[in-house]
């Protein structure tokens, strides 16, 4: 529904046929002739998911390799740890570990957790396949190298449905994508050469922001698990109100992502809860192929030139049975939140995500009791914003690892006039856990 692109960047590779996962299964007993495991077409044997994955607990490492990533100041491992996945069910999961070249200290390197934005469904869209591909990875590399330069690892899951099963990503599930996020930190602290620290900060923007709103809000439970501490969360441009974003986007040219989110939803909840016969026409049935065969441009370039009309016939908002799904993914239907400090980040000039929709939000998190701080940068669009604030921001993570009042942290500066606001009591980074 939301992704980070605003306009067409180069051509994601096409990986020729429609890409298939060959699930793992078990012998049953020593005569079988099941096949040996595979990797998802297309990805290298790293990919290939190891037996017993559901025995294991979620967090697990699995394993790991050292990999080159250019531009990147940092030693980059791909790693695959287990995670909880579509109906609370054990699966495995990879993604990037990213450490600074520099010792780390006595107390172990803290951790910044990016939760991706929009980049496609498919497993080729793994951003641990590649990540120099922006279309992959959605963070930009003076970001990215910005966390690293404060000594801080950089974990970056790839989310469960891109690169290992099922076959699509079960887009803006916000649950499934936040224990992702939270997992791979505890994956890292398994990682020797990482060397972490129990404490950690999440980060995402658009799909990620998302992510990051349902990260933060199991800050306390399943993000407190074996004793690591969620210290803040930063949520950029994070998609709420569903109903209005859709009707935002209907006629808007990003409403790939309407198309993207119904099939996403439908992996998830399944055909009785998001009936795709009566929800996508004969052609977007026949498109739901295209899913698989390239990532963020390539489907912009392959859906956009079809009209709304001729991919959805009926609007998902409006059944029934898919109600209760997009309530359950809306973080502006949150009954409780934690003590961890909250950031919300957002370009005045939004095209994919209305600036009043995260108003909404954080009204709705403060009636809460939440802490919550509002960055809005004047003239900055949905991807734009990301480069401009992160200096601002990585300020404001600074402080919460440095044990700071949340309210204390300086004011955003990346442009004139940045609009803040917040409510609630700070908090210092102590008392996140």
């Amino acid at each position: 529904m939301v992704g980070t692109r605003t306009r067409s960047r180069q051509a994601a590779a096409v990986l020729g046929a429609l890409l298939s996962v060959v699930l793992v299964a078990s012998a049953c007993s020593s005569t079988s002739s099941s096949p040996p495991p595979s990797a998802p077409h297309g990805l290298p044997a790293f990919y290939v998911v190891p037996a017993g994955v559901s025995s294991k607990a979620p967090g697990t490492l699995l394993k790991y390799e050292k990999t080159a990533v250019a531009g990147v100041q940092a030693i980059a491992y791909r790693v695959m740890y287990v995670s909880t996945g579509i109906g609370g069910k054990d699966v495995a999961v990879t993604g990037m570990v990213f450490v600074p070249p520099t010792a780390a200290p006595t107390s172990g390197r803290d951790v910044v957790t990016w939760s991706h934005g929009t980049n496609g469904m498919g497993d080729i869209c793994a951003p641990s396949t590649n990540y120099t591909d922006e279309d992959l990875t959605t963070v930009p590399q003076a970001s990215l190298n910005a966390l690293l330069a404060k000594g801080w690892v950089v974990t970056a899951s790839d989310y469960q449905g891109e690169g290992t099963p099922p076959d699509l990503l079960p887009y803006l599930v916000g649950g499934i994508s936040g224990d992702n996020t939270i997992d791979i930190v505890l994956a890292a602290h398994q990682l020797s050469a990482a060397d972490t620290s129990k404490h950690y900060v999440v980060w995402g923007h658009s799909e990620g922001g998302q992510t990051a709103m349902f990260a933060w809000a199991a800050g306390a439970t399943y993000g407190a698990r074996q004793g690591f501490t969620m210290l803040g969360t930063v949520a950029g441009a994070p998609p709420t109100q569903f109903a209005s974003i859709y009707a935002f986007l209907e006629t808007s040219p990003y409403r790939f992502y309407l198309y993207m989110a119904t099939v996403g939803y439908n992996t998830a909840y399944g055909n009785a809860a998001v009936p795709l016969q009566q929800i996508l026409t004969a052609k977007g049935i026949s498109l739901i192929p295209t899913l698989q065969k390239g990532c963020f441009t390539y489907l912009e370039n392959t859906l956009d030139k079809y009209t709304y009309s001729q991919l959805i016939k009926q609007n998902p908002t409006q059944l029934a049975s898919f109600a209760p799904i997009l309530a359950e993914n809306d973080p502006a239907n949150f009954s409780s939140v934690p003590s961890v400090p909250l950031l919300i980040i957002q370009g005045g000039a939004d095209e994919q995500i209305p600036v009043f929709t995260t108003q909404i939000l954080y009204t709705h998190l403060c009636s809460l009791g939440a802490y919550v701080e509002r960055w809005i940068y004047p003239g900055l669009d949905h991807y734009g914003v990301i480069a401009v604030s992160t200096n601002d921001m990585v300020g404001w993570i600074a402080d919460r690892f440095a044990g700071g009042d949340a309210g204390g942290s300086p004011a955003p500066v990346g442009v004139a006039g940045v609009q803040t606001e917040s409510c609630g009591t700070p908090t210092t980074g102590s008392a996140a856990s």
